[in-house]
């Protein structure tokens, strides 16, 4: 489950970022695109898990949003959104330019 590693990480980067005031957040918000494969729930799970372990966090509320994937076409220079992934624009030009649904990151952080 490479969740766990992905949480971990998370944890780790608000630690080197807000070291000082870490039990303070009271919200982190997740962006993740839909290119990334990470489900919400299991991202969820690992995080009280990990709670477990560090009671620092025990206040933080975790939320993960999906991004979906985006593409540019370069014939209509539209962007696109990519469904069943069909990288078809609605000008029938295939296009596999992602602008979106590859990212992981932390969007938010709310303290009390």
């Amino acid at each position: 489950m490479h969740e766990i590693s992905i949480v971990r990480n998370i944890i780790s980067n608000l630690e080197e970022q807000y070291q000082d005031r870490l039990q303070e957040i009271s919200k982190v918000k997740i962006e993740a695109g839909l290119l990334c494969n990470v489900q919400p729930i299991l991202i969820q799970n690992a995080f009280e898990a990990l709670i477990l372990e560090d009671r620092r966090l025990e206040n933080i509320d975790l939320e993960v949003v999906l991004l979906p994937i985006i593409a540019n076409c370069k014939k209509c220079e539209k962007d696109f959104e990519v469904k069943l992934h069909k990288f078809v624009c609605s000008c029938g030009e295939p296009s596999r330019d992602i602008i979106q649904g590859e990212e992981l990151r932390i969007s938010q952080v709310d303290f009390f």
